[in-house]
């Protein structure tokens, strides 16, 4: 890990709405390990387990072995190869499962929406299915805050307010494939009482963001970096809250004692809303447009408005602890620093 990865697993060991002591002796089976917020849950795991002795095991089923094996080489979870999707073969038992495994690129879903509903349906039912015969405490499946549609603006969304989608539009492969998702934990926790709770979590950056990203606060990133200035291809207008990665992992760790199964939590921080054209210039440096004629060939979504109401979260005991400014600089960081 590197520094700044350390620090944010000490500060989240150190987060008194986090009772480790439930953890001890448990094991976790995490899918999507090598992703952005998954590694990040590894990692937190991983060093408070070994720093408080809690003796907490991890299961990881994941597509890259060599990609898994140099990010948590340095812990003893066990990594075992997994196709997303198909039966998952694994007879331990297992006191949590975190769902975080999917496609996550605005243009795979536009490019590939047959595999990005696909991959997202039968990703979330294998899991489910072993779930049903593993009975586990928690069942976290991580959800999208796109699902909450296109809210107008000066509206504070919460939880029971879902948007619509037009399904002949093939970006909205991704919002109604995690609706399907949701849905379907839904219907296994009425079913065969699993224990699910869907977490939707709005955009998360941190350490840990990959230097090509192409997501915009990548782009962002970049600029910043190499002292050039942001482009934007929409006029930026699109508004809402941002994450970090340490903050989406203190959620998911406390939705895993605390959260009420059966029950879907807006995971975001309130403080951070703005639009895309005010971060750009938050980043300092010269910000120009060069609007596409038709955005959606570039896989963005049409203009939000997304000020999310996190008051039931919140009501687990969370909250968010990095503001904007400080996301970047740690992100940055997270590029910088060696191993």
């Amino acid at each position: 890990m590197k520094k700044v990865q350390i620090e944010d697993c000490q500060n989240i060991g150190n987060l008194d709405f986090i009772d480790w002591e439930q953890f001890r002796d448990s094991t976790i089976l995490i899918t999507g390990a090598t992703g952005l917020i998954g590694s990040n849950l590894v990692n937190a795991i991983a060093y408070n387990s070994r720093q408080k002795g809690l003796d907490m095991k991890l299961i990881l089923p994941v597509r890259n072995i060599d990609a898994a094996d140099m990010l948590f080489g340095w812990t003893k979870a066990e990594i075992i190869p997994y196709i997303l999707g198909t039966e998952l073969k694994i007879e331990k038992e297992a006191e949590y499962i975190v769902h975080l495994a999917s496609p996550t690129s605005s243009k795979f879903f536009s490019e590939k929406p047959v595999d990005t509903m696909v991959t997202n349906m039968e990703g979330i039912k294998a899991l489910l299915e072993w779930a049903v015969k593993h009975p586990v405490k928690k069942f976290i499946n991580l959800s999208t805050m796109e699902v909450y549609g296109f809210p107008k603006k000066g509206h504070k969304v919460k939880e029971n307010e879902l948007g619509s989608f037009d399904p002949m539009n093939s970006r909205n492969s991704y919002p109604i494939a995690k609706l399907a998702c949701e849905a379907l934990c839904n219907s296994y926790h009425s079913q065969f009482g699993v224990p699910a709770v869907t977490l939707r979590a709005t955009q998360t950056f941190g350490p840990g963001v990959k230097y090509d990203d192409g997501r915009v606060f990548a782009q962002f990133m970049r600029c910043a970096i190499e002292k050039k200035e942001i482009v934007l291809k929409s006029d930026g207008l699109t508004e809402r809250s941002y994450l970090y990665t340490a903050d989406a992992v203190s959620a998911i760790l406390v939705s895993m004692i605390k959260a009420k199964a059966g029950e879907s939590y807006t995971v975001a921080n309130p403080d951070t809303y703005c639009s895309i054209k005010e971060m750009a210039q938050m980043m300092g440096e010269k910000v120009v447009f060069d609007i596409a004629k038709d955005i959606t060939t570039l896989g963005y979504a049409e203009t939000l408005f997304m000020d999310l109401d996190v008051r039931k979260m919140e009501g687990l005991g969370w909250s968010p602890k990095v503001d904007l400014q400080k996301m970047f600089k740690r992100m940055i960081r997270g590029i910088g620093e060696d191993e």
